[in-house]
């Protein structure tokens, strides 16, 4: 946790992982992960905790996959079903409606509202919004295609979520687990 305003703060941008294709049995939203998709989140929270990026919040698009690619990660980094354990106390997860096809500003919006104690944060969501916000945080090291399913990256800042705007987190790494 964060005990001062003067802290850097950590935010993961994980874009869902492989989705099923679409059919027009059911709305987009409900589509569910593929094998591969559930594997590379499970690889991606296994690379969190390597790396001691263990969030304190977890803002999830309200998507089947989103929601499904949040529980293969916590899977990944606890190596064991949802529950404090070894890598640390669980985090507040609040699985977000307004996350799903939103615009990098939309998902912006979402994180000012963290508490500012939280010291890390992982945002689960969609493509274009997830890597646009990615490109309006760090403009000149943003990736120009993007992330890839199952890809995240890594953003540094010394301001307080309430504060965070365009430009004001560094990119420190990337991963995608294929």
């Amino acid at each position: 946790m964060t005990d001062s305003p003067h802290d850097e703060r950590t935010l993961v941008l994980l874009r869902h992982a492989k989705a099923e294709q679409p059919t027009t049995d059911g709305p987009d939203v409900e589509r569910p992960l593929a094998a591969r998709g559930r594997a590379d989140a499970a690889a991606a929270g296994a690379w969190l905790a390597r790396h001691g990026l263990l969030p304190d919040v977890v803002l999830c698009s309200a998507a089947v996959r989103t929601r499904q690619t949040w529980h293969a990660v916590q899977l990944g980094i606890t190596g064991s079903p949802p529950e404090s354990g070894p890598a640390g106390p669980a985090p507040v997860v609040r699985y977000e409606p307004d996350a799903y096809e939103a615009h990098p500003e939309d998902l912006l919006h979402l994180i000012r509202q963290v508490s500012p104690t939280a010291a890390t944060v992982l945002l689960i969501a969609h493509n274009p919004g997830i890597s646009l916000l990615s490109e309006l945080l760090d403009p000149v090291r943003a990736d120009p295609e993007g992330l890839r399913t199952g890809g995240l990256v890594v953003h540094r800042t010394a301001l307080p979520w309430a504060e965070l705007s365009r430009g004001g987190a560094g990119i420190e790494t990337r991963h995608t687990a294929r």
